[in-house]
């Protein structure tokens, strides 16, 4: 199966941390295939996905390779990595409201990055446009319109069709609805699936919303500390997680079918970017932490007969369904 996206033990310094803040990242996204990368804020998600475009902090050092259809994008030249941004891969940025200049109609917003690049003619791009708003469910007097004059659902719909305008083979969406109301979440998160399966897009979804990410997702990465600790399909990894983080993640979770119930929260705190890290980075968190744990960083294995689905754990077979409440 061809792969839109490819990050191959991908390293991220910054200035000032005494540890990488993407620590040998691997990932992989298929033509038309929906990926999710979870994790609690801070774990690395968003850094993850711009990593894809090369957005990067001022100071940043990577190692590793990220390759988009075959291509190293940080390899890439300044013009190679414009002709990236501008076509093959599209972002979905968490607040419509940031990223669209309210002083300009969204036609303009639209059709500006074709008609620039010498894609499509004024004209082409104008008609590409009003055909891409009636996808996303707007009408094509949207295009006529101010920013302020729309809500931040409708905005939200017009970002995916902007993302869409370049006929990209890749989607970053970078918690697209978390400035929604719940109405609005639920259909733009429909949208995107449904659009993403129309035009064969290969699709990362970052989210902290577990239940989202089972939701729309082929498969799940879950990230912490910079590090991915769990990979696997998403109804796979949910029924049975073999990694102590994603178990707390999901015991953290409220659900609607145990009224009552008390939330669990995860004890301790995400480690410092200013200290060294030693063995699992979830160690001090975990209560089922040995001394092996704390020296010896483990490495992704599979769970007994599931090979698609990996846990970095000393311990995953404890974590067996059913053994987290023995």
């Amino acid at each position: 199966m061809t792969r839109t996206l490819d990050i191959k033990s991908l390293r991220l310094r910054l200035p000032d941390t005494a540890r990488p803040v993407l620590d040998g990242v691997d990932l992989h996204i298929a033509a038309g295939e929906t990926v999710a990368l979870v994790g609690e804020s801070g774990s690395g998600k968003t850094l993850t996905s711009r990593t894809v475009l090369r957005l990067l902090p001022k100071g940043a050092e990577t190692e590793g390779e990220v390759d988009v259809a075959g291509e190293n994008v940080l390899a890439m030249t300044p013009q190679q990595l414009h002709a990236l941004r501008t076509g093959r891969v599209a972002m979905i940025f968490q607040d419509p409201r940031a990223a669209i200049n309210p002083l300009r109609r969204v036609g303009d917003f639209l059709t500006e990055g074709v008609r620039l690049t010498g894609t499509l003619s004024e004209q082409d791009a104008t008609r590409r446009a009003g055909e891409l708003l009636e996808a996303v469910g707007l009408s094509g007097a949207v295009l006529r319109h101010y920013p302020g004059q729309m809500s931040g659902g409708m905005l939200q719909r017009v970002m995916i069709a902007a993302a869409l305008m370049g006929d990209p083979v890749l989607l970053l969406a970078d918690e697209p609805t978390t400035a929604l109301d719940v109405t609005s979440q639920a259909e733009v998160v429909a949208l995107i699936g449904e659009l993403k399966e129309r035009f064969g897009t290969g699709l990362l979804f970052v989210t902290h919303d577990l239940g989202l990410a089972a939701a729309i997702s082929d498969r799940v990465y879950v990230m912490y500390a910079g590090r991915i600790v769990e990979t696997g399909p998403a109804e796979a990894l949910f029924a049975d997680p073999r990694h102590p983080y994603t178990r707390a993640l999901l015991d953290a979770s409220p659900r609607l079918i145990e009224p009552g119930r008390r939330l669990a929260a995860i004890d301790g705190q995400p480690p410092d970017l200013r200290q060294e890290l030693t063995g699992c980075p979830f160690a001090p968190r975990c209560r089922f932490a040995t001394g092996l744990c704390t020296t010896q960083a483990p490495q992704p294995q599979a769970a007994p007969g599931a090979p698609g689905h990996l846990a970095a754990c000393h311990h995953s077979d404890r974590l067996a369904e059913g053994a987290a409440d023995a």
